[in-house]
Order: structure tokens, then C-alpha cells, then sequence
């Protein structure tokens, strides 16, 4: 019985989703390469290595470079997950029961890939621990907190500004690990899981809707995706850009 109602709960749904988006293969960024890729064409070989052993704003990279690299890590994004949720949509009423879940877990892997490049480039840590299949409670909170931005949560935005300011005051190059499970950050990430749960099955339904006729459901599939997924990256993009974090000799060093 209690099972069922945590299926229900829907900051259980919405943590059940996000940690099965976050285990899909290909969705992990491996920071150190991003950041090197990312980098490559705009930076000298000093500034790139100190990027990655620090972060960029330690590198003194500026903001019209960080802005436009991640501009472009957002139309890549989102042209691949707009073009995978239309192929879903091909098969029309009948493949339903089997698209609609994948659909959701793809553009949750996205929104996790997303969020991990404009973290990095925004001088944020590695967000994942390790190169394993587990997925610590702290990231989890933070992945949260960075979907409530991208949704337009007020709390979420407060929330990561408080993370933020922590890591700027400790110089450090992990997560808050405390803030973020037990301490003062994570109320809020509980309620933003539960808002998150609400506004996820709203999603699913609507793309239930547009996959119920074959190949226009595909057009209105990717176009729904890609009508939420940008404006969702953007918004996040411009918060963490205007953190203190992300400004540039803002040098982070080993405690």
C-alpha cells in the first residue's frame, strides 16, 4: 500500500524520472572533455587547462565567450532532442504505451545533459561523483533545483543562488553536500521535486495527445519540444551567467 502512494507522490514521480534520465546512457558530460572541446577554438592552452583544474571564471574567461558557447551547447541540445521526440511520434495511438514513456525519460536525459554543459561552463564542479551508475543525493537535489529554474520556480532560483554563495564563500570544488540533503537547502528541494511531479504528468499528457495521430503527431511532437525545451535551457543559461560564480577571476582553489 505505502508503495503505491509513493508512485503517486509526485516528488517521488518526479525523482524516479530524473534518476532514470540521469542513468541513460550518453547523458553524463565528462566535464573535463566538454570543457576542452568547448573551449578549444576561443582560449589559449594555459587558460584551457586552468578552466578545467579551476573553472572558467578563474581562467578569466570572458562572458561573451561563455555566453556564446553555451548559446551553442543550447541549439545542439535542443535540435537533437526535438528531432527524437518527432521520430517517436511517427508510430502514432498505437505505439503510445511504449513512445510516451521513452519520450519523457530522452527529453529529461536532455534537460540533464543541458544543464550539466551550462553548469561546467558557468563554473560549477563536476556535478556527478563518479563514473558509475549511482547518482548521489546531493546531485539529485541539485539536478532538481536546476529543472525548478528551467521551469521558472522563484524558490529553485533563490535555492541555487544560495548553493552558489556557499561554494563562493568555501572555495570549493564540490557540491555542498550537507546544504543540499539535510540542511537549509533541501526543504526547498523537496517542494520543488513535488511541484516538478505535477508539472511533469501535465507534460506527458500533452505529448500523449500529439503522438495520437502518425507523422502529424511527429511534426507536433518535435515543434512541442522544442517550444519548451529552448525557452527552459535559455532560462537557465541566464541565471546561472548572472551568479557570482560565473564571474570571471573568480578563482576557486582545493580546500
Amino acid at each position: 500500500m505505502k508503495q503505491g502512494k509513493d508512485i503517486e507522490n509526485p516528488e517521488s514521480r518526479f525523482s524516479a524520472v530524473l534518476l532514470a534520465a540521469a542513468k541513460l546512457p550518453g547523458v553524463r558530460i565528462n566535464r573535463e572533455a566538454y570543457l576542452r572541446s568547448a573551449l578549444a577554438r576561443h582560449c589559449s592552452e594555459d587558460d584551457i587547462r586552468r578552466a578545467v583544474e579551476e573553472t572558467p571564471a578563474a581562467a578569466g574567461i570572458t562572458v561573451e565567450i561563455l555566453d556564446k558557447l553555451a548559446n551553442d551547447s543550447i541549439r545542439f541540445e535542443t535540435g537533437k532532442v526535438s528531432a527524437l521526440s518527432a521520430a517517436a511520434g511517427i508510430p502514432g495511438i498505437l505505439a503510445l504505451p511504449v513512445t510516451v514513456p521513452a519520450d519523457v525519460a530522452q527529453y529529461f536525459g536532455h534537460m540533464v545533459r543541458i544543464a550539466q554543459k551550462l553548469a561546467y561552463l558557468y563554473s560549477w564542479p563536476d556535478l556527478f561523483s563518479d563514473d558509475g551508475d549511482d547518482v548521489d543525493d546531493a546531485t539529485m537535489g541539485m539536478l532538481t533545483l536546476f529543472f525548478g529554474v528551467m521551469f521558472g520556480t522563484q524558490s529553485a532560483n533563490a535555492a541555487v543562488g544560495k548553493v552558489a554563495g556557499m561554494m563562493s564563500e568555501q572555495v570549493a570544488k564540490k557540491l555542498p553536500q550537507k546544504a543540499l540533503t539535510q540542511g537549509v537547502v533541501y526543504p526547498i528541494v523537496k517542494k520543488v521535486a513535488a511541484y516538478l511531479g505535477v508539472e511533469m504528468t501535465k507534460q506527458s499528457f500533452a505529448k500523449t495527445v500529439s503522438k495520437a495521430i502518425p507523422l502529424i503527431g511527429a511534426a507536433v511532437s518535435g515543434g512541442l519540444t522544442f517550444a519548451t525545451y529552448l525557452p527552459m535551457a535559455k532560462r537557465l543559461k541566464r541565471h546561472l551567467a548572472d551568479l557570482p560564480l560565473a564571474t570571471p577571476s573568480h578563482r576557486v582553489v582545493q580546500p
